[in-house]
């Protein structure tokens, strides 16, 4: 939800009241929150609670009759990412399916390009009036999803189907939905992975390479996977499985294997998320034969191994997106600047060995994410696992923007 421009429409039901929990979770989410109340919803939650909550102010009416500021039922539209109405009454459920346009809800409502969920509060013998079902089967044939209602007591004393949905409930369905929207940009696209170390032979049985372990490449390939990407990865030596047997693997031990099979898939892939921690240098000769301690120091001349990161970000069309990493032991934010740049990324994962709990081998990272326009976000110590969604919900964010 971080970054999601949530608008929500407040309409005049007793259920009103439970609207400061959702606009609290919803913030509480990372979503940006502006609210348009009804004039008979003020008669049931303060505009004074919505407006502080949301720290954005409240639409009521077309224009302020104080300064006449107008409130443009266009502008809400296109800001919107989502349109959420809760509650929903019988009144403006049947103005919404018949087209009225008689208050600024319904004008923004009639403007909105975004998806438009609602979350209907009745008493029950309303809403189960034919009536009622009827308008809320015209808004499903129209587009709008409806959370059903739910099955409780109820403000009249009686008990029975008609009571809103509770905040948690709405929040969900409001994350599928936006999720849904991810899952579709994302739908047979294809996504280039890079993971774990390679390892670099100084004769046939010994190697010079790092700690990493793949698990956080691994997961981004598991959490794209599961959002309908068609992802291929590419992985160095690891102990590491793919969840979703839809994903192709690629196993590579070396830089120039690993640099060979990124030539080959980059140009055809629409997004890169480069984790492999691949190795910076090479023996410049590989002995044939194992060697031997036979001398009390032994010099090993190294060359450069390819950039492959860099290779990907020089050769990236404007509609490929690519994500690098950094692990570093000392000024983080200003080596992963100088990365997200000369590397041509769109954003950059950062992360420190100074962190506990962060780094190679262990099942949690602790990462921060800096992007090409010089956003910056830090997230707590977290399961690798966890970790991949956070990394997976920014790329959709970027992509947004």
């Amino acid at each position: 939800m971080r970054g999601k421009r949530i608008l929500l429409g407040i309409t005049g039901g007793i259920a009103a009241y439970k609207i400061a929990f959702l606009i609290r979770l919803l913030k509480k989410s990372g979503a940006e929150v502006k609210c348009i109340m009804t004039p008979a919803s003020s008669d049931f939650i303060s505009p004074v609670v919505v407006s502080t909550l949301s720290e954005n102010p409240v639409g009521i009416e077309f224009w302020d009759k104080n300064d006449g500021t107008w409130n443009n039922h266009v502008e809400y539209g296109l800001w919107a990412d989502l349109f959420i109405i809760a509650p929903l009454t019988a009144n403006t459920l049947s103005k919404m399916a018949n087209g009225s346009c008689d208050n600024l809800l319904l004008a923004t409502y009639l403007s909105m390009r975004a998806k438009t969920l609602v979350a209907p509060a009745m008493d029950l013998d309303m809403y189960a009036h034919a009536t009622t079902q009827r308008n809320l089967k015209q808004l499903e044939n129209d587009g709008v999803h409806v959370i059903p209602a739910e099955s409780g007591a109820l403000a009249s004393g009686l008990e029975g189907e008609g009571r809103m949905a509770e905040p948690e409930i709405i929040l969900a369905s409001i994350e599928y939905h936006l999720n849904r929207a991810f899952e579709a940009i994302l739908d047979r696209r294809s996504v280039l992975i890079t993971a774990g170390p390679t390892f670099e032979a100084l004769d046939p049985v010994r190697f010079i390479g790092n700690h990493s372990s793949g698990k956080m490449g691994y997961r981004i390939a598991d959490e794209l996977s599961s959002m309908g990407a068609e992802v291929i990865l590419i992985s160095g030596p690891t102990q590491q499985k793919v969840r979703n047997r839809d994903i192709a693997v690629i196993q590579v031990s070396t830089a120039d294997q690993m640099f060979k099979e990124v030539q080959k898939l980059w140009p055809m892939s629409d997004f890169g998320i480069f984790s492999a921690a691949v190795a910076d240098y090479k023996p410049k000769e590989q002995e044939i034969k194992k060697i031997k301690k036979n001398k009390e120091e032994l010099s090993i001349d190294l060359v450069r191994n390819p950039d492959i990161l860099k290779w990907a970000g020089d050769h990236k069309s404007n509609q490929q997106t690519l994500v690098g990493f950094a692990l570093e032991t000392n000024d983080l934010l200003e080596n992963g600047r100088k990365k997200l740049i000369s590397k041509n990324l769109d954003f950059i994962v950062l992360n420190t060995l100074q962190d506990k709990g962060a780094g190679f081998g262990v099942d949690t990272n602790k990462i921060s994410i800096l992007d090409s326009h010089n956003n910056l976000e830090e997230f707590e110590l977290k399961p690798k696992a966890e970790v991949a969604k956070d990394i997976v919900s920014y790329l959709k964010t970027y992509l947004e923007k």
